[in-house]
This record gives structure tokens, sequence and C-alpha cells, in this order.
């Protein structure tokens, strides 16, 4: 059986009006992770992910582009103890 890992990721750069957090959602949800994105007051987005360690690793290497209209200037990560019953995907606004 796989550990559960979680990591939360802040994307600097153009990240904010450029479909970030839906493309980050579909992502997500396509590698089975659960957790959110959202858009943060500075300018970045938040993304807090849960899942396998593999599907994580994937999502950080996809989150460093991002959509095709993104510019990521900086990616900051931190893993953190897995949250119990956390499931889905979401956008939080």
């Amino acid at each position: 059986m796989t550990d559960i890992k979680r990591v939360n990721i802040i994307v600097h750069g153009r990240v904010q009006g450029v479909f970030y957090r839906d493309s980050t959602r579909r992502k997500a949800m396509e590698l089975g992770l659960a957790g959110f994105v959202r858009n943060r007051p500075d300018g970045t987005v938040e993304i807090v992910a849960q899942g396998a360690p593999e599907a994580l690793d994937d999502l950080i290497r996809w989150a460093r582009q991002g959509p095709s209209a993104a510019v990521v200037s900086n990616l900051e990560t931190a893993y953190a103890p897995p949250e119990p019953g956390l499931s889905g995907f979401t956008v939080r606004f």
C-alpha cells in the first residue's frame, strides 16, 4: 500500500486570471489527488494536495508550468501530515 502524503504549494508569477485554478483542479483529479486550490490576496495561487507521493510529484512538475497562459516564476513546496477524511479536489474562492 502506498503512503499518503500532503503538500502545500505556493505558485508565484502570472498565475491569476489565466485559468490556473481550474486547470489545477482538473490535473489533480486526473492524478487521483484530494485537496483544493485558491487565489491568495498577494497574487499567488495556493495548492493543497494529498495522495500518493508519485502523483504529488507529477502535480508539482505540472505546477511549475501550469496552463499555457501562466508564467510561473517560483514555486514553494512544504510537506505536512495528511489530513484525515480529505476527499475530492475543489476550487476555493
